[in-house]
């Protein structure tokens, strides 16, 4: 999977949102002190399209793009990018450091680590 700009990834999360689009769609969603132009947006398109995001038909004159990755997987994706990064490939220590900085209590892991072993016991 192709490393995404910011600006990008910005314009994939609005194609995410809309389902199958086209750039005035998404420039539509911006507020109007912020509305990038449609070349802009377009030429965002066009890149997404080339590296394996999107895919694009004919509609009138235009065209219609729709996702080709899921928001999904794309967070999967990001995610063992990230642990790898900082973590060194450890999803132990992502979860560590969750129960340590509290954003995890250790009840909750307990609920989900029992619930995982009744969803998928070991053969």
């Amino acid at each position: 999977m192709y490393k995404l700009t910011a600006k990008e990834e910005e314009v994939m999360e609005h194609i995410w949102t809309l389902g199958a689009c086209a750039p005035k769609d998404v420039v539509a969603l911006y507020p109007e002190d912020e509305r990038p132009h449609i070349n802009s947006v377009a030429n965002a398109f066009q890149s997404l399209e080339k590296k394996g995001y999107l895919t694009h038909r004919q509609r009138g004159r235009g065209y219609i793009y729709e996702p080709i990755i899921t928001q999904k997987a794309y967070g999967r994706a990001k995610l063992s990018n990230f642990v790898d990064r900082y973590f060194g490939g450890s999803y132990l220590d992502v979860v560590s450091s969750f129960v340590n900085e509290e954003k995890l209590t250790q009840q909750e892991l307990m609920e989900f680590l029992e619930q995982q072993i009744q969803e998928h016991p070991l053969p």
